[in-house]
């Protein structure tokens, strides 16, 4: 394995990284910013108003795209599998 192999294996585990969690980050972002907003605009400051709808908006992204999510590390998995197999 030289440089260029390793760099490549790293930028697609990277990349996986930011496909695989990238919508429940998203959904968590989006809702965070909603909730801020309610806050702002109703000057209601629960603190425990900001967690319950981001976990719940997460655990419903990853119930909806954990087969999405799921086929993209086994895809990595298989890639980095088949360049052991042949010796990078």
């Amino acid at each position: 394995m030289n440089e260029a192999d390793a760099l490549e294996l790293l930028r697609s585990a990277i990349w996986t990284i930011i496909v695989g969690c990238g919508p429940a980050v998203a959904a968590a972002m989006i809702v965070g910013l909603v909730v801020a907003l309610f806050q702002a605009l109703t000057q209601v400051q629960e603190s425990t108003l900001t967690f319950v709808p981001k976990i719940v908006a997460v655990f419903v992204v990853l119930a909806v795209g954990g087969p999405f999510m799921g086929a993209q590390i086994y895809a990595f998995a298989e890639h980095v599998y088949a360049r052991i197999e042949k010796g990078f």
